[in-house]
């Protein structure tokens, strides 16, 4: 079948052609964003779920149903490498100036403009990658203290009053905020619960591994009140069929059910494993419908294709005691696992490897399920790491 017509979309945030499984998140969201645009209470949003479940995709999708919906939307991904202040001046900058077009707004916007830029100034000696243009001179005690919580909390403060008197809401959409330092991460929850506690319409929906809310928690004891947790998880079986079959069926294209139930079995449900398997399924088919043999045919293509980008890319930032530790676990199984038996895979004490887990943690790995627990934050990975490290030579120190 001709390559140029295959409908199916794996990479790394790219939208699939059919967003399958999802409408409840979204509506549940829209909601909350349109009675935070009214004043009325509503919770953020942090959403939780492995690699490869579509957490990346469902953000977008979500701020562009915000933005159709009047609502002006900050968009960042938290690297590991870039502070908060930096992510966000630009975006908040370009969302002032939005609203300094408002009649209404202009003078609360120009308000807004000036905190930014004792904002940037007050911070820059700390967080010295803030690099933003000023629209306005700053006004001497307004978001300028030099403390992130205290300044991004004057700072949401001014931009949620400009968006109040535009009849808008300004939502923050960030990606990846398990990488975000604790300290940062508090002082952005606080500037929300500020904001929550005026009613004024700021809002944030994040994205993150399954730690992140265990991090919010830590970061303020208050965020299980202040956010709503949607965990993202694999599509059902249901879903899962439709996700394949729909794209397929709009080109006049089908599957055999014993094609359909291969597919199913090999991605587990998974968004991103679903469009691999679909995409090199289609490849490697000669013509209509697909067959079992095509998808075993292509098998062998997707896994080469997998761990070449989706897992080698990962496992490339591991120092080689990390290997090891992920290793020892892909030796129990795809997990979750106890620490005490995975200390007893690498013939060590529980207590020696507890720093190695926690920056494995850090790196967004691994995760904790309940105390004690360890389990992979990639599907599959498990598998990948035989593959990688095969025999038993990865044992040695």
């Amino acid at each position: 079948m001709d390559a140029v017509d295959n409908p199916y979309s794996p990479g790394a945030g790219a939208p699939p052609p059919e967003l399958i499984g999802r409408h409840q998140v979204r509506e549940q969201m829209a909601v909350a964003i349109a009675r935070i645009r009214q004043g009325r209470s509503a919770k953020s949003f942090l959403m939780v779920g492995l690699r490869g479940v579509g957490k990346t995709v469902l953000l977008e999708r979500i701020r562009q149903d915000a933005e159709q919906a009047g609502v002006l939307t900050v968009r960042a991904e938290t690297p590991e490498n870039r502070s908060l202040p930096a992510l966000l001046a630009p975006q908040l900058r370009v969302a002032l100036l939005a609203l300094s077009r408002v009649g209404a707004a202009r003078e609360f916007a120009a308000k807004g403009l000036r905190a930014l830029a004792g904002f940037a100034r007050g911070l820059k000696l700390k967080y010295s990658d803030i690099e933003i243009g000023f629209d306005a001179e700053p006004e001497a005690g307004v978001a300028d203290n030099g403390d992130l919580e205290v300044d991004l909390s004057t700072l949401l403060d001014r931009v949620g009053t400009a968006a109040k008197k535009a009849n808008t809401a300004v939502v923050l959409f960030i990606d990846e905020l398990q990488y975000l330092p604790e300290d940062q991460f508090a002082a952005l929850i606080a500037a929300l619960h500020r904001c929550a506690q005026t009613q004024l319409p700021v809002a944030l929906v994040g994205a993150g591994l399954p730690q992140l809310r265990a991090l919010a928690g830590h970061a303020k004891s208050y965020a299980e009140r202040l956010f709503d947790f949607p965990a993202i998880g694999p599509l059902s079986e249901d879903e899962a069929t439709l996700a394949i079959l729909r794209p397929a069926a709009r080109m006049g294209v089908a599957f055999t059910d014993q094609a359909l139930a291969e597919v199913l079995k090999k991605t587990e449900g998974y968004p991103y494993f679903l469009q691999e398997w679909g995409k090199h399924s289609w490849d490697v088919a000669p013509q209509s419908p697909i067959t079992d043999g095509d998808v075993h045919a292509a098998s062998a293509e997707v896994i080469a294709a997998l761990d070449q980008s989706f897992f080698l890319v990962r496992f490339d930032r591991l120092t080689p005691a990390e290997k090891r530790y992920l290793r020892a676990m892909a030796e129990l199984g795809p997990g979750p696992h106890r620490s005490g038996d995975i200390a007893t895979a690498l013939g060590k004490r529980v207590s020696a490897i507890g720093p190695l887990r926690e920056r494995i943690i850090m790196k967004g790995m691994i995760w904790s399920p309940s105390h004690g627990d360890t389990a992979f934050t990639v599907p599959l990975f498990d598998e990948f790491m035989k593959r990688i490290m095969p025999g038993t030579d990865w044992k040695k120190d």
